[in-house]
């Protein structure tokens, strides 16, 4: 039995149900998202830099991840739920043609980088550093500095 596929299939499957229980509009399930995509973020970036092993299970599963995060990620952006969130930029609210817009593109970026899956770490690296541009991008112009 190959663990590392089951280890990969157990931790999509969290993924997903955590998207489900942290889809409901608040800044919580916001944040929950987030932590999921840093998490995987962190998981391609520890493969690129050689702190760990290139890993295609792993490399899958955090590319999957992000796609599917941030296709969803603008849903939890509702009018009105701007109440209280410090971290997010009322422009969110003002421009969400423009939000979505950037979620989207982040998140076909990660299904190129699923669909070419990067073979090393270099190219693991090349993905982490497209999808960067599109976080910093993106918290650049809506994300309120703490």
């Amino acid at each position: 039995m190959n663990w590392k596929a089951v280890a990969a299939a157990a931790a999509m499957a969290g993924l997903a149900v955590g998207s489900v229980t942290a889809a409901d509009g608040t800044q919580d399930s916001r944040v929950a998202q987030m932590k999921q995509m840093g998490g995987s973020t962190g998981a391609l970036s520890a493969i690129a830099k050689g702190s760990k092993p290139y890993d295609a299970e792993a490399v899958k599963a955090a590319l999957t991840t992000i796609a599917t995060t941030a296709k969803a990620f603008p849903d939890q952006f509702k009018p009105g739920s701007d109440m209280n969130d410090p971290g997010a930029s009322p422009k969110i609210w003002e421009n969400m043609e423009d939000f979505k817009a950037r979620s989207e593109k982040l998140s076909a970026d990660a299904e190129t980088a699923l669909a070419q899956l990067p073979a090393d770490a270099a190219a693991v690296g090349a993905a982490v550093n497209t999808l960067g541009a599109n976080c910093a991008g993106c918290h650049k112009a809506y994300r309120l500095s703490k």
